[in-house]
């Protein structure tokens, strides 16, 4: 039954590949076939859909499709994963414009005995099979675009108006809807006269305005005057009758008030909030920080085209506002950051005056930018009972070292002694210590200015007793949940819940995430938390069993500093060598943060497997992706990348993973030196690495370099690898030659170690 070209994905699958349909004429569908025997004892088929340009996987509704062959195949109901399941006929439009229908056939079921005698079955066990049916699904390419929406504000000293100048590069006409708010609330409302030619009222809410071709027809602007006293200035684009540009539902927002824009007859806003131009390179301006610059360069790289017709591939809606809603609050933060940066100057006399300066407001997916965490145990560290008061000891070492975060192992009551199996989660006497001694490592962290990260297991957790059939899924303590709080494909706790949303954990019940009492439960967990221990955020066990919104839930509730999740799946590979080209699995990764709206970051694994590689097989030209950029989470999304070479579980004593030895420092070099937020493993600090990881912290800290510093990869061959970051530290890990460019830039030796070097800018 395997189509020509099939090949076996280890022993569960088939890779096929799809041909151009003959009769589809120019719209290029294509198609694969599957002879299937009538007498076969196949249910159904399973399928995904992989993009062989991007690696990019489609799913229907984030699981498999699903075509049944008979009618007892049960789906998830009207929602479920299974194609075609409209019963009945009808005219389904589409490419092949034919008759669609459920035609099913139905067979009494007949059994063979031992003596070769037959026997039919109960007519109500009757089995229908699947003679035909035609259905459609859509599906939603992903493409990377190169547009990009300039707005200035500057306040006019003889009027006292607003004048906004927006500037897009955006092709064909495009219209502006706009308005004003008058506080908060970010109502919309029509400001007075005068308005831009080509502008007429919208529904009495809004004004339309056509914008301007450029003289050179690249592009359109506008520009726009309005009122003082306004809180803000408010728009969205329409590209066409099908596509607008917002932000995740919400409009853009420009704000005006005099509590957050600065009157000056001689300054803007350093040419406008830049809202996204795909790898431009920054304009660097002595006036803002290189860690404003850094936001406005990830600004630029998160853009997204909401119009499939004018891409070349297509992002799916959610996906595209998830990206628009980073890019309006990374456009927020670097502002704020501008204002506190830039003096006031009054129109009377050039006098500097004291302003108000807002605090930048710390995201949960990045806290500030330049965490540096410290995960403070091991996989043995629960066997001497008083590990909490052992870490405690240690506080003000680590922080000399140059951490910022510690990250502490779980600490609820557990079956196992590491803490990895919760029971009852408002107990917290665990093989670490008891709750007081808890309070105490935290407090005492925190005298020393560590941030402490509290290891949440959200995804499963073990019961108290068992039901009626024998099998343990009743809960106790103060979350007595029943079986409901179970998924209910888990095949080993018999859940009455819904369905997972993601990957089941085989060894603890799984939790239902779309229980209600569920949510509410855990919300009032994590807050009470962050009150009654005083954790300043977490990390996220096991991620890849529910939906990543779930998590965005949780951690609105429970307004953390910093969260992190363990999404931790096998890399791409091709018999048994690991593949160049690991986009696919970086993009599972995105997408889980993409769920979470940006609200947490994720541990780099894919960073860490093309490091295993790079370094075991002297291949370090694995470190350069296709487009000469970070080849894993670090090089798509940096602030949201959370880069380690060792953990519990892939080293420690369980070495499920484990770096390549003798090479641990290159692995340091590199992350230490790379954007996103590095993670230093505790066996590795008290070690004779020590002097080498405080020196390259060192550099790091002193440098600022931090989570969205930009990195130029200068070379990626066989024996070496080499980048400069910011502008001001060169690095390079392998066993080959490197020095960096001579010329106006002068570079002096920081710190070098076996097959690594590190130099500043002096």
């Amino acid at each position: 039954m395997r189509p020509p070209g099939s090949i076996p994905i280890k022993d569960y699958a088939i890779e096929t590949p799809m041909k151009k349909s003959s009769s589809s004429g120019g719209d290029g569908f294509h198609e694969v076939k599957i002879d299937l025997s009538p007498n076969s004892a196949i249910a159904a088929i399973n399928f995904v859909l992989k993009d062989g340009e991007t690696g990019a996987w489609y799913q229907h509704r984030g699981r498999d499709f699903k075509v049944p062959l008979v009618d007892y195949v049960q789906g998830d109901g009207p929602d479920g994963n299974i194609a075609g399941e409209k019963r009945g006929f009808g005219i389904w439009p589409g490419a092949f414009g034919q008759l669609s229908s459920w035609i099913l056939k139905g067979e009494v079921l007949t059994t063979t005995g031992p003596d070769g005698s037959t026997n039919s079955g109960d007519p109500k066990q009757e089995s229908r099979s699947l003679e035909r049916f035609y259905d459609e699904q859509p599906i939603a390419k992903q493409v990377s675009v190169d547009n990009s929406v300039t707005v200035s504000v500057r306040k006019c000293p003889e009027t006292a108006k607003n004048h906004i100048h927006v500037e897009t590069d955006l092709p064909g006409d495009v219209v502006i809807h706009w308005g004003v708010c008058l506080d908060g609330a970010r109502k919309w409302e029509i400001p007075s006269a005068p308005y831009p030619p080509e502008t007429i009222a919208f529904k009495d809410k809004a004004l339309r305005t056509r914008l301007q071709p450029k003289e050179g027809g690249d592009g359109c602007w506008g520009s726009f005057t309005v009122e003082e006293g306004l809180e803000g200035f408010l728009f969205v684009l329409k590209l066409n009758e099908k596509t607008w540009l917002k932000c995740m539902g919400n409009d853009f927002y420009i704000p005006l008030s005099s509590s957050s824009l600065s009157a000056r007859s001689t300054q803007s806003l350093s040419g406008g909030t830049q809202i996204p131009e795909k790898k431009a390179k920054e304009n660097q301006e002595g006036s803002i920080s290189i860690y404003t610059s850094g936001i406005i360069n990830e600004i630029r790289n998160l853009v997204g085209d909401i119009s499939a017709e004018k891409s070349q591939k297509t992002k799916s809606k959610e996906v595209q506002e998830s990206i628009l809603r980073e890019i309006e609050k990374l456009a927020a933060e670097a502002y704020s950051i501008f204002r506190s940066s830039v003096p006031t100057f009054t129109e009377e006399a050039v006098v500097e005056s004291v302003e108000q300066i807002s605090p930048v407001k710390i995201c949960s997916g990045t806290g500030t930018g330049f965490e540096i965490l410290c995960q403070g145990f091991n996989w043995e560290s629960h066997k001497s009972g008083r590990w909490f008061m052992e870490l405690k000891e240690k506080a003000a070492e680590l922080s000399s070292i140059g951490f910022t975060v510690i990250w502490l192992p779980p600490p609820t009551e557990s079956i196992s002694p590491e803490g990895y199996m919760p029971r009852d989660l408002y107990n917290l006497n665990s093989r670490y210590g008891n709750i007081d001694q808890l309070k105490e490592v935290v407090k005492k962290f925190h005298e020393v200015g560590f941030k402490v990260l509290g290891d949440a297991v959200l995804n499963h957790r073990c019961a108290h007793s068992k039901n009626q059939n024998g099998v343990w899924n009743i809960f106790g303590g103060r979350l007595n949940w029943d079986d409901r709080a179970v998924v209910a494909d888990d095949p080993h706790f018999q859940g009455r819940g819904n369905k997972s949303s993601g990957d089941n954990f085989h060894a603890a019940p799984n939790i239902d995430h779309s229980q209600e009492f569920v949510r509410k439960d855990l919300k009032e967990w994590l807050c009470w938390l962050r009150k009654e221990i005083g954790y300043d955020g977490w990390r996220l066990d096991f991620v890849r069993g529910f939906w990543g919104g779930y998590v965005k839930d949780y951690i609105d509730a429970s307004e953390p500093l910093f969260a992190v999740g363990e999404y931790w799946d096998s890399l791409s590979y091709t018999y048994g060598e690991m593949d160049h080209n690991q986009d696919a699995h970086r993009q599972r990764i995105v997408d889980w943060i993409n769920a979470t709206n940006g609200t947490a970051g994720a541990f780099d694994v894919t960073t860490k497997g093309i490091l295993h590689a790079a370094l075991e097989r002297c291949e370090y030209w694995r470190l350069s992706d296709s487009k000469g950029k970070p080849p894993g989470v670090v090089g798509w999304w940096p602030s949201r990348a959370v880069t380690f070479i060792e953990n519990h579980d892939t080293g420690s004593t369980q070495g499920h993973w484990r770096f390549p030895r003798g090479k641990e420092m290159q692995g340091y070099a590199y992350i230490l030196t790379h954007p996103g937020t590095p993670t230093v493993f505790y066996d590795h600090i008290f070690s004779h690495y020590r002097p080498e990881i405080e020196a390259l912290i060192s550099i790091r800290n002193r440098n600022k370099i931090h989570c969205r510093s930009i990195v130029e990869i200068t070379k990626a061959e066989r024996d070496v690898y080499a980048a400069i970051v910011d502008e001001k530290v060169a690095v390079k890990i392998g066993p080959g030659h490197y020095e960096p460019p001579s010329g106006q830039q002068k570079w002096s030796s920081a710190y070098e170690g076996k097959d690594y070097k590190v130099w500043e800018s002096s």
